[in-house]
């Protein structure tokens, strides 16, 4: 099945969010399980491998409507200097990419691709709980202390 070039391109821009968020994430889960912070760790793990199934399922899509998917352009990678500092970035991250899925999903609407708008709404479910939960994990931090924050983090 054919679609819209428009719509390609977002579900493109999409992917190549998913593809920072995959290594983002990891990198993240990496450095928190180094410095000790188990719950951290398991916790940007899940949401590397989230990623990683969205892209897929981008990707799926991509292909179905005879696109090809980009998997060689990925957006900056931001790391950050302490716990915060990497939540962040992931929340910027995040940001980002519920400002995309947004607009793509208003593309999917008006080009009348209805099955893609749906998988888009999926995404934006799930980007909108790791948005809350990047926020909680923040506003702990801020009223706890990061110290106590990491501590109970271990």
């Amino acid at each position: 099945m054919q679609s819209d070039d428009r719509v390609l391109k977002e579900l493109d821009q999409i992917l190549a969010i998913e593809l920072t968020a995959i290594n983002q994430f990891f990198l993240h889960a990496r450095i928190f399980k180094h410095w000790g912070l188990k719950q951290l760790n398991e916790r940007e793990y899940h949401h590397s491998i989230e990623a990683m199934k969205q892209a897929d399922q981008l990707i799926e899509r991509i292909l179905f409507l005879e696109g090809l998917p980009n998997l060689q352009r990925y957006n900056r990678i931001q790391i950050g200097e302490n716990s915060a500092d990497m939540l962040d970035c992931d929340l910027k991250l995040q940001e980002d990419a519920h400002r995309q899925l947004q607009q793509a999903i208003k593309t999917a609407e008006t080009q009348h691709d209805f099955m893609t708008r749906a998988l888009l709404n999926s995404h934006l479910s799930d980007n909108e709980a790791h948005i809350e939960w990047i926020q909680t994990q923040l506003s702990l931090m801020e009223n706890m202390g990061l110290a106590n924050y990491q501590q109970a983090m271990l």
